[in-house]
């Protein structure tokens, strides 16, 4: 009996004993969870498709520019200079994560995970809409190529392929800006062929994804089912269902109207098995947590609307722990969580703390690749730099000039001062520095220049002097 309990654990639900694809046809949802979760969808889905065209002082709201490297995280643009910043950004996006997992278990997963998001709530709502629920979606499956079932499959092939092809834009605008995408559209197709091309690529991939892998991407190919194995205890608030009440002394028990339920020894699950015919994953919550549960609450609610009807206390399936069913024992913060979020504390105020002390304009200067210094009349030492200033601003830095703050010397610009960095763009040049050798402790001093606008210091720069050896 034990073997048969736990024969679910030798594969996953959506491979049948000859090891093929078991197709899942999930009943369409309803409920109070259902409701809410259709909101955040809603929010989030169009925070994803409004993000790119948004502006925040002339830059794009959110933009991961991998080409150009360049990052637009809230309208703050980030450089490759500010790649630490944005590993930070990272981490505590994890710790976040892991933070909640610990917590709440996968909620991440049936609340705001963009896979879940789309595909309940833009490409499986689209199917009920057009193939019907679940009986009627599996008679079709069944029944051979007829007008009816041609007339479906192609109707739902090319909103599938359109919708698909609408996100690939909308992730190209992250990526390549929305502005360049909005002018690559008004140029034509046929300007930018190599453009399309990767288009049309990632449109297939997420045709491929909605369409057909499905549920696979959160069973198979996606890690973070495998960490919530790692990251959930005990104490962790999951989706669960509440073994004790459900099976009684005797187990589950189909409904018969009028029965003492309880003076039989049985439990409060009729066995109408609707959490599984809902369930996206195709699983059956009732034999505990499993990777394949990603925290939908579809059951919650089919389950809730069961027991309205036969008279039975709702919550037999709800957001409850493994020590709350079996002890009694209600959530508390564990030292666990305690240490995940002091992590998470520490990480958000030194980044706080980095972004307060970023500089508008960060300035390189290194000395010429090969290049030896040279010397001139009445003990001049020369050398020669390269400069490069990155303007992180929406608005151009004008009037730039250098000057040597650590070192008596001259210090001359090859395309002279008073240039201007544009917005959000670089400048880059060459200028040298010219000092006494008696001004020099050694071979190799270093030297601190400041870079002006106008009569305003606004970043300094150090870079070292090559020298001659002095003997002694």
């Amino acid at each position: 009996m034990a073997e048969d309990k736990d024969r679910f654990r030798d594969s996953i639900a959506t491979i049948n004993e000859e090891g093929k694809r078991a197709w899942v046809f999930p009943k369409k949802p309803s409920g109070r969870f259902y409701t809410y979760r259709k909101w955040v969808s809603y929010f989030l889905l169009a925070f994803l498709f409004a993000s790119p065209f948004i502006k925040v002082g002339g830059n794009q709201f959110l933009m991961f520019n991998v080409l150009e490297r360049r990052f637009n995280i809230f309208g703050f643009p980030f450089w490759p200079q500010d790649f630490h910043l944005f590993v930070i950004s990272m981490i505590i996006g994890v710790i976040f994560v892991a933070l909640f997992t610990v917590a709440f278990g996968r909620i991440f997963c049936g609340w705001m995970c963009p896979q879940t998001i789309f595909m309940e709530m833009v490409f499986r709502r689209i199917e009920y809409w057009i193939e019907g629920d679940r009986g009627a979606q599996m008679r079709l499956a069944k029944q051979p190529w007829n007008a009816e079932k041609i007339r479906k499959r192609g109707l739902k092939l090319v909103v599938f392929f359109a919708i698909s092809f609408l996100i690939a834009n909308i992730f190209l605008a992250y990526l390549i800006s929305s502005d360049t995408l909005i002018r690559y559209i008004t140029e034509g197709p046929a300007a930018h062929t190599g453009t399309l091309v990767a288009l049309l690529i990632f449109t297939g991939v997420f045709y491929f994804v909605f369409a057909w892998f499905r549920e696979q991407v959160c069973i198979i190919a996606c890690p973070y089912g495998r960490m919530q194995g790692v990251l959930l205890d005990n104490k962790t608030v999951v989706v669960a269902y509440d073994h004790k009440r459900g099976e009684g002394k005797n187990g589950r028990k189909k409904f018969r109207k009028g029965e003492d339920r309880q003076a039989q020894g049985y439990g409060d699950c009729i066995d109408c098995k609707q959490c599984v015919h809902v369930c996206p994953t195709g699983i059956d919550i009732r034999n505990g947590t499993q990777l394949e549960c990603v925290n939908c609450t579809a059951c919650i609610d089919e389950c809730d609307t069961i027991m309205e009807r036969v008279g039975l206390p709702k919550g037999l399936i709800r957001y409850a722990s493994e020590d709350e069913i079996v002890k009694k024992e209600k959530f508390r913060f564990t030292p666990r969580m305690k240490g995940y979020a002091a992590v998470l504390f520490i990480l958000t105020g030194t980044l706080i703390g980095m972004l307060f002390l970023r500089n508008d304009l960060e300035a390189t200067i290194l000395r010429l690749p090969g290049q030896l210094y040279e010397r001139k009349a009445d003990n001049i030492i020369s050398n020669v730099y390269t400069y490069k200033l990155v303007n992180k601003t929406s608005d151009p830095i004008p009037d730039i000039r250098f000057e040597l703050l650590s070192h008596k010397g001259t210090l001359r610009m090859v395309k002279g001062d008073g240039f201007e960095v544009p917005a959000q763009d670089l400048s880059e040049g060459t200028l040298f520095i010219e000092i006494n050798n008696a001004a020099l402790s050694g071979d190799k001093d270093q030297l601190e220049i400041g870079v002006y606008s106008g009569d305003r210091l606004i970043e300094t720069a150090k870079t070292r002097f090559l020298a001659p050896r002095a003997y002694k």
